[in-house]
């Protein structure tokens, strides 16, 4: 896949636009699965709500406090709670409105949504990744066993890190996905990490996305 990092201002400095959001209410990142008992593991039924900032961290002055970072595209995800470390291609759309998952053939490959938000920038940011593929489980196959104060890693091609610690972990129906709240704009440095999870049949594949929630708390 060629990349093409020099993107217009308007792009880099913007937050998800209304058609974008409309576009990817209906995100679907993988369609096959295993075909196994167990499946991947799902988030906690207790996680708290999330996606939105804490008025009383906010109020108190304990949120995290960093500068976000200028625009630069991402070139590697790390996630250690999971031993993850895997390079980053750009996706956009798919022909169906959903955002495009990376090559399902390379289960160690992760994609991030190059028409949104960079790692690290205002605004919310979105990688997607395959949960499995037809030989077994893929990179982002334990994301559903994540938890919050764990931490994201991020690297950019402009040679700097972005950190974001998990906040929440959920898993949302596909058919009642909750678009403005997975995407829209919290005011922060924002992550979402996403992949494929819920139930599982061979006529109809998954029937869900989890989504990792993560902050921007460090930069390097």
């Amino acid at each position: 896949m060629g990349r093409v990092h020099h993107a217009p201002e308007s792009r880099k400095r913007s937050p998800w636009g209304v058609l974008a959001l409309v576009m990817l209410t209906g995100i679907a990142v993988m369609r096959n699965g295993v075909d196994g008992p167990l499946g991947p593991p799902q988030p906690a039924a207790a996680a708290a709500p999330v996606a939105r900032p804490d008025p009383a961290a906010l109020a108190t002055g304990t949120a995290p406090a960093v500068r976000p970072l200028p625009y630069a595209p991402m070139s590697r995800v790390r996630i250690p709670a999971l031993k993850v470390d895997t390079p980053v291609v750009d996706v956009g759309l798919d022909p169906d409105g959903w955002i495009a998952a990376p090559p399902a053939q390379d289960p160690n490959l992760a994609g991030w949504y190059q028409n949104g938000v960079a790692p690290g920038q205002r605004g919310t940011s979105v990688v997607v990744g395959h949960v499995d593929n037809r030989k077994g489980p893929a990179v982002f196959y334990g994301l559903g066993s994540l938890e919050r104060g764990q931490r994201i890693e991020v690297d950019r091609y402009d040679g700097r890190t972005a950190e974001f610690e998990i906040y929440g972990v959920e898993v949302f129906a596909k058919n009642d996905f909750p678009g403005s709240r997975v995407y829209g704009d919290t005011g922060h440095a924002e992550l979402r990490v996403i992949t494929c999870g819920g139930g599982y049949s061979k006529t109809g594949g998954y029937d869900g996305n989890v989504v990792v929630f993560a902050r921007l708390v460090g930069t390097g």
